[in-house]
């Protein structure tokens, strides 16, 4: 009996010696095929919308010039609320317009005490909405908020948070696209921050989070 058992303990450790080494070879090529495929299409290298016009957003600053009345004329922020106030003109919503849009109904607020008001407004300081503002988040090197402008690309992004962090897996990001319906794409920001290769530049577009992983090794 006591033989039988001892056989049994030796047949045992040799088992486990012998899966030890499958485990974890199994573990490492499940790992490296977790990196080297990428279940996300490629963004679209062209997606800008070419006639976008910027909308004011909350924390903008607007300059409101009303022709021939200088007391009238300003340079105010707009509220977190999306909202500006002026003289004669109390809470007048500014949020999601275009500057256009800004101008006509401030003209037609101040009808009531001016005869044919004339307003320009210029925008001066940029924020823009929130549902197009791009956000950086990961291993940028200054995880940011910026406002979208017309043409915008994902290197004009990583020139402004200061490219990718030592730590960075660049080539397994991607873009989370709220103008799609929240689709993920895949973009090779190591290739084309660290390597300069400029096919893989893509477009941005409004409301796009560009999510930049850690590397695994």
């Amino acid at each position: 009996m006591e033989s039988i058992a001892k056989s049994s303990r030796i047949a045992a450790m040799l088992t486990g010696h012998r899966l030890v080494p499958a485990v974890l070879a199994a573990t490492l090529a499940l790992l490296l095929a977790g990196c080297q495929t990428q279940p996300y299409p490629p963004a679209p290298v062209t997606a800008a919308t070419p006639d976008y016009d910027y909308h004011i957003g909350p924390l903008d600053t607007v300059n409101v010039i009303v022709w021939r009345n200088p007391e009238l004329s300003m340079s105010i922020p707009v509220r977190p609320d999306g909202k500006i106030t002026t003289p004669l003109v109390d809470d007048l919503p500014a949020l999601g317009k275009t500057p256009t849009e800004l101008e006509r109904d401030m003209e037609k607020a101040l009808v009531k005490y001016i005869r044919d008001p004339v307003v320009t407004v210029i925008v001066t300081s940029f924020a823009g909405p929130a549902n197009e503002q791009i956000r950086v988040v990961g291993e940028a090197t200054k995880p940011s908020v910026l406002p979208y402008r017309k043409n915008m690309t994902v290197l004009d992004v990583m020139i402004a948070v200061g490219g990718l962090t030592d730590f960075a897996d660049g080539n397994g990001a991607r873009i989370f696209r709220v103008a799609d319906g929240g689709k993920l794409y895949s973009v090779r920001l190591r290739d084309l921050v660290k390597r300069g290769d400029i096919t893989a530049n893509v477009d941005m577009r409004p409301g796009d989070i560009l999510i930049i992983p850690q590397s695994w090794f």
